[in-house]
């Protein structure tokens, strides 16, 4: 054997093949599929001019704002924050009759732009959690495709994986998608009590909603800036709710003066019966309560580690969680609000995060079986849809329970801090997320 091939040889034997699931080219392959397996199940709707999902009341909206002034948020009262006119204008910038496309294409592009964030880093983390986050992608596909979240999860997704890098660019961003949907402030809480670097969030959100509110007082809009806030305030439960399981389960038996019933003012199925208008009630406090505790008790964690970007991640999880376990509203979309939190997990320590991998992935699921799937057969009282729901329902209490008490483990052991001052290494996950 010649010196050039023992030389060779010994350089295969000293550097492992790369696993096919961390090469760039393989996930930007499924990316690409998967992206254009998307584009022809919308097809029919592009060739035709059509609009699928929630996007025919989108376009509705944007169709009154120009012909008849109409602006919500702005000259009427909206269920969603002003910000949310953005992604509904920037899909009309071909017309309405190009609508679905050109959302498609700006989805497309954000999707595409938090893989980017996840894997740039090379790290095995990155690459399963990219592989992660299409999967996710592909089974919420449904919603994700269709509705505001698809705008919103991407940009939480790209904020995280920035935070340690660009704090600002982080926090403009999660800024701007909460003025899209409400949630990622819920992100942002947990970034503004569990990041060492405060002033820049604090200074970027600021700059992001004295934009935005400038943007509207300019317009004339002022009164209906925070109608968000209340428009949704009376309305009951919604069927899919986790509080709203007894009453789905009564319905389903046929007990006297409960039912399931259709809101036409906002397009929901909700749930009636004794005492359903008490558990609205009660939930409204209770959301925001739930909220308060589990600050506190990410405060806590801050107080006993130190500020770190770990916390910002687990401190999201709980929160926005909790947004959902404690919310009588239960959209299928409010399973996007989770997944890239959770996406952003998978990236941060793969070994620690398996289980909410895997609850928000069966999650999901059951999420996308019971709407589209068995939505029909749901509210027509099958039994085996409401136990699907009620499945799906138990799950998303366990990821709570799950998030709380790594939360508190968090609390009890040895913050980053501690290594540092010891001279010890710091564990992957925290030095990956200190970028």
């Amino acid at each position: 054997m010649s010196a050039v091939d023992a030389s060779v040889e010994a350089e295969d034997v000293a550097t492992p093949a790369v696993p096919w699931f961390e090469r760039r080219r393989n996930v930007v392959s499924a990316f690409v599929g998967l992206h254009v397996v998307f584009l022809i199940a919308l097809g029919p709707a592009i060739v035709t001019g059509d609009a699928l999902g929630d996007l025919p009341l989108y376009r509705t909206w944007v169709l009154d704002a120009f012909q008849f002034g109409q602006w919500p948020g702005i000259t009427v009262p909206w269920v969603y924050p002003v910000g949310a006119l953005a992604p509904l204008l920037a899909a009309s910038v071909a017309g309405l009759g190009a609508f679905q496309l050109v959302w498609f294409l700006l989805i497309t592009l954000l999707n595409g732009t938090s893989i980017h964030f996840l894997i740039r880093g090379g790290s095995t983390a990155g690459y399963r959690a990219a592989w992660w986050w299409l999967v996710f992608l592909l089974v919420m596909s449904p919603v994700a495709l269709l509705r505001l979240e698809g705008f919103t999860a991407p940009l939480v997704v790209i904020a995280l994986t920035t935070l340690t890098r660009r704090p600002a660019v982080a926090a403009a961003l999660l800024t701007a998608a909460a003025w899209i949907k409400v949630w990622p402030a819920a992100v942002l809480l947990a970034a503004g009590i569990a990041y060492r670097r405060r002033r820049p969030l604090i200074l970027a959100a600021l700059g992001v909603s004295v934009l935005v509110v400038g943007t509207v007082a300019a317009l004339g809009g002022l009164r209906f800036l925070t109608g968000f806030l209340t428009t949704q305030a009376d309305r009951g439960l919604q069927l899919e709710a986790p509080i709203s399981t007894p009453w789905l389960w009564l319905a389903d038996v046929r007990a006297p003066n409960t039912y399931v019933w259709q809101n036409n003012l906002l397009s929901t199925e909700e749930v009636s019966g004794p005492g359903d208008d008490v558990a609205a009630t009660v939930m409204g406090y209770a959301l925001p309560l739930a909220l308060l505790v589990v600050a506190i008790l990410l405060f806590r964690a801050v107080r006993a580690r130190g500020p770190e970007p770990i916390l910002v991640v687990v401190g999201s999880l709980a929160l926005v969680t909790t947004l959902v376990v404690f919310n009588k509203v239960g959209s299928p979309q409010y399973v996007l609000w989770i997944g890239p939190v959770v996406a952003v997990l998978v990236w941060a320590d793969p070994q620690v995060w398996r289980v909410p991998a895997m609850l928000t992935l069966t999650i999901a699921t059951l999420t996308t079986l019971i709407f589209p799937i068995l939505y029909i057969p749901l509210t027509d009282g099958d039994p085996v849809a409401a136990a699907v729901l009620t499945a799906r329902n138990a799950l998303f209490l366990v990821l709570l329970g799950w998030s709380i008490r790594r939360l508190l483990a968090l609390t009890r052991s040895p913050g980053l801090a501690a290594h540092t001052d010891a001279a010890e290494p710091v564990e992957p996950a925290e030095a990956r997320l200190l970028g």
